[in-house]
């Protein structure tokens, strides 16, 4: 099987390369990525728990699902790609969000992204790939929010930077015409 390459941006996410995708972990070069956030009626975000056998993060609580551009992949080419081989389901999404964040693993890797922020709406439950996602569950914001302050632990590096930076962005976007 050929290793997977990633995009290799500058800061203003121009292509300048690709690498596979482990030695960019390995070296923390700035690569494009994408996190995907569903959303149901009730405003509520699908999470996913990471398989127990990923090489990095393994067991811990994340956005619906995430991973990195292909080649002449456009960002919501890529996070449908990537909804239906995680979560078994497709919907349409919307850009919102973008940002450069780095975040070293214990295990030598390093996420150094330019990251993409993709939401979309669904309502039914999905069918999980096994070999991806331990779990899921859907969680109000406030909730997401406040568990994260109480149990950073359980929750991936990255959906932390995310979740803090793109908060705001997220209640304003989902909240429009409700009465909250």
């Amino acid at each position: 099987m050929i290793e997977e390459k990633v995009i290799l941006v500058n800061e203003n996410d121009e292509q300048i390369g690709l690498m596979p995708k482990m030695e960019a972990h390995e070296k923390a070069v700035l690569h494009r990525a994408f996190s995907v956030f569903i959303f149901n009626d009730k405003n509520e975000l699908m999470l996913q728990q990471r398989a127990l056998d990923k090489y990095h993060s393994p067991g811990l609580w994340t956005n619906t699902c995430c991973s990195h551009q292909r080649d002449g992949e456009t960002n919501i080419e890529a996070g449908k790609r990537r909804l239906q081989e995680e979560m078994g389901f497709v919907t349409e999404l919307e850009e919102t969000i973008s940002f450069i964040y780095k975040a070293p693993f214990d295990n030598g890797l390093t996420e150094h992204e330019l990251d993409h922020v993709l939401i979309g709406k669904y309502n039914n439950e999905p069918s999980i790939n096994l070999n991806e996602v331990a779990s899921w569950k859907w969680m109000a914001l406030e909730d997401v929010k406040n568990d994260i302050i109480l149990n950073p632990d359980l929750y991936t590096e990255w959906f932390k930077v995310i979740f803090d930076k793109f908060y705001e962005n997220i209640n304003v976007t989902t909240h429009e015409g409700n009465s909250k």
